[in-house]
């Protein structure tokens, strides 16, 4: 089940554009990675009255970065979700040794459990970044994330495949995301049930996306709002105001998603 909505800066000369903003994403981000390489040191007291009477309105975010990357990637994008001061924002690293998600993912729920006790709510969301929406997905489809996950929100994330870099296969988890592994062959299951609702954000100009629309989530079991941006590449897609401001509207959005007995296809 799934809803498509088109997103769009204006079109004139977007691949262009595209291109000169992820180099200047690239550059930005090469500075800051340093700063994001250690785990983030979590409060252990207790919220304030007022921050905790504020952080129980919405749930907790947890950001989950890409291949070879880290939570420096989050910077603009945590920094927007966490402004307002109605909910509690952090960042999760997994290690750059992972090879096999499914082990991450288990990881992801034990934190994510951690991360309720911690604050005192019995679900999260999820932002997760090119393979860390992979990650977040397995968790959420086969390991009962459901229960604890109110909205996963993908940037980029490869949920059909991707068949870009054929020369970094000797890589598990490159493998691990090309067309009918066996990850996103269990993925492609049914999930009957499954309460989580689903936020997949793609782009057209994604050059790892290969082929393209394959960060679109097309599953009959899931719900899912499929969200089309022009002019935005891969590493830009967590850094753009335009999708900043559009992650969070998907976060504080009420009520539920209007569904359509069709496939997930993303509407230019």
């Amino acid at each position: 089940m799934g809803l498509s909505v088109p997103m769009s800066i204006p079109v004139s000369g977007a691949a262009l554009r595209a291109g000169v903003l992820e180099v200047v994403v690239l550059g930005g981000h090469l500075l800051l990675y340093p700063t994001g390489v250690c785990q983030e040191k979590l409060a252990t007291g207790p919220l304030t009255p007022r921050g905790a009477a504020a952080r129980r309105s919405r749930p907790p975010v947890l950001l989950l970065h890409g291949f070879t990357d880290n939570r420096s990637v989050f910077v603009l994008l945590r920094r927007a979700l966490g402004a307002d001061g109605l909910r509690h924002v952090e960042a999760y690293n997994y290690s750059l040794l992972t090879r096999d998600l499914r082990v991450t993912a288990r990881h992801l729920a034990r934190h994510v459990e951690e991360l309720c006790a911690r604050t005192g709510q019995d679900q999260v969301d999820l932002v997760g970044h090119s393979l860390g929406g992979l990650i977040g997905r397995y968790y959420v489809q086969r390991l009962g994330g459901d229960a604890r996950v109110r909205t996963l929100v993908t940037l980029g994330t490869p949920h059909s495949g991707t068949l870009v870099a054929p020369f970094m296969d000797a890589h598990p988890l490159v493998r691990q995301m090309r067309p009918g592994s066996a990850v996103l062959t269990e993925l492609a299951d049914p999930a009957p049930g499954c309460a989580t609702r689903c936020v997949a954000f793609w782009s057209e100009f994604d050059t790892l996306m290969s082929p393209v629309g394959t960060a679109r989530i097309e599953h009959a079991d899931l719900l899912v709002e499929n969200v089309q941006v022009t002019g935005i590449g891969h590493l830009a897609l967590p850094a753009h105001p335009t999708v900043i401001a559009a992650v969070r509207r998907a976060l504080d959005g009420l009520g539920s998603l209007p569904v359509e007995r069709r496939g997930a296809e993303s509407v230019a």
